[in-house]
């Protein structure tokens, strides 16, 4: 598959006329608990020439295609839009810029952009990103006594990430477990969580759970935590200069 896959970004920097910057894994294979039927889902951050940069009209700043009968999935933010985004600290894209599974990469780029990627977090920013996300996933479990194990992940992870950043300054690691080793989570919640991953490794996407109630109560902490709290979370010390300046030299 990955052979496959950089098939398709060459066919894709050729056919736009751009210069991939990064191409990686997001969605569960990044975060750590696939399912033996996952998709790919591949993001990029990619670069037109300069010429582009300079027309009076607004031109797409973003591509999205399917690939193999939509197994592979990738989609893409211009450069001049992924900054824009980093300013407002985006969740996804700071998830994208520490990916553990990278099929094309521009190294100097990727060691610069996590250093502004940083200068540029906002706490509070991205709170409200993943606790938005917990408050709606959390409501879809309740809705029956079983729910796709799927989803439940997404809503450990989402309230997981609302426990990392109201604790820790650092940015939210997209590999879930690093954030489950490096907080202060009991061992019983930590033993269960490993063996609900081993269990969805075995499973469809469309596997339905039920129970773990203590996991639920974790989740609705993090939750009531995050909510009591989010107002009091710094935001970016960043500036637009720095952007500015990084745009400007990844163009030249």
């Amino acid at each position: 598959m990955d052979k496959k896959i950089s098939q398709y970004l060459t066919e894709i920097e050729k056919g736009k006329d751009v210069e991939i910057l990064l191409a990686c894994e997001t969605g569960s294979r990044a975060w750590g608990f696939p399912s033996p039927d996952s998709d790919f889902d591949i993001r990029i951050i990619y670069k037109h020439k300069k010429d582009w940069y300079l027309s009076l009209n607004e031109q797409k700043d973003s591509l999205e295609l399917m690939f193999e009968n939509n197994e592979i999935d990738i989609t893409g933010w211009d450069l001049r839009k992924s900054l824009k985004l980093l300013q407002k600290s985006n969740a996804p894209l700071l998830e994208r810029i520490q990916s553990p599974i990278i099929y094309k990469k521009n190294n100097e780029f990727l060691e610069e952009v996590k250093i502004v990627a940083q200068n540029q977090y906002s706490r509070i920013a991205t709170m409200h990103h993943y606790l938005s996300m917990a408050k709606k996933f959390i409501e879809e479990l309740k809705e029956s006594e079983e729910y796709k194990l799927k989803k439940f992940f997404y809503t450990l992870r989402s309230a997981t990430a609302c426990k990392w950043i109201l604790e820790k300054d650092q940015m939210p690691p997209i590999e879930f477990m690093k954030m489950v080793d490096n907080l202060n989570i009991d061992s019983k919640l930590t033993i269960r969580i490993n063996e609900l991953i081993e269990l969805k490794a075995t499973k469809s996407e469309s596997y339905y759970h039920k129970g773990e109630s203590e996991l639920l109560s974790f989740i609705e902490t993090c939750i009531s935590d995050a909510d009591e709290n989010r107002l009091k979370l710094p935001s970016s010390k960043g500036t637009i200069d720095e952007l500015n300046q990084f745009f400007i030299k990844t163009l030249s």
